[in-house]
Formats: C-alpha cells, structure tokens, sequence
C-alpha cells in the first residue's frame, strides 16, 4: 500500500532551500547525508484539477501548496521569520491563498481552505 507521497523541489540554490525550509518553515528533517536534508512533511491532500485554457496549467505539470487552518496568523509568524510574501491574501472560493518566495524555486501557495476535509 502506498503510504505517502515524496514532493520534489528543483531549484538553483538548495542549500538556500534546504535551509529556507529548515530555519523559516521549521519543517523537521533527516539528514540523509552530505547536508541533504529530507523533510517530514505535516498531513497532505492531492487534487486532480483540468489542464489547458484560461488560468489552467499545462498537462503533465504538478504544483505544490501548503495550507494551514489560519492564514493571517500563519502569514504574520512566517513574515517574524523573514519570509517574503509576493501576493495579499484572496479568495479563491476554494481558500483564502497568498504565496510566498523560495530561494532558487520561484514561489508557492499557502492557503486556508474554505471546504470541509472529511
């Protein structure tokens, strides 16, 4: 049985990234060796959304996002820890979503979803 998913960032600077995740996101990891860090990621959730035309990603493309039960509050601990936001919170029906920058690997979601998780 699968019991997980492996996420995957590519970037330009992952020492940058790995402490970005490290030090800002205080994410626990393992150190498999060399200063590669492996993250332990909180509870996860996937959806499969349409590909192609207006405000659609192309097919064959994946997306990460972080959520998080309160996102002004979240927003305010990460902005104490240096993190930098590109985009004010909205709603997107789905959630209330801003984004945020990744050293090396453009920018991410963080949301607060507005549906119920059964």
């Amino acid at each position: 049985m699968i019991k997980g998913v492996h996420t995957m960032f590519y970037t330009s600077e992952p020492e940058a990234l790995r402490a970005f995740i490290r030090d800002k996101l205080k994410f626990p990891y393992t150190d498999v060796g060399d200063g590669w860090l492996v993250f332990n990621l909180p509870e996860a959730d996937m959806g499969c959304h349409p590909a192609e035309g207006q405000d659609r990603k192309q097919a064959g493309t994946h997306d990460i996002s972080f959520y998080c039960d309160d996102v002004q509050k979240t927003v305010a601990d990460l902005k104490s820890r240096g993190v930098e936001f590109t985009d004010e919170i909205a709603n997107m029906g789905y959630g209330l979503v801003t984004y945020f920058k990744l050293p090396g690997a453009g920018k991410a979601q963080l949301y607060q979803p507005l549906y119920r998780k059964t």
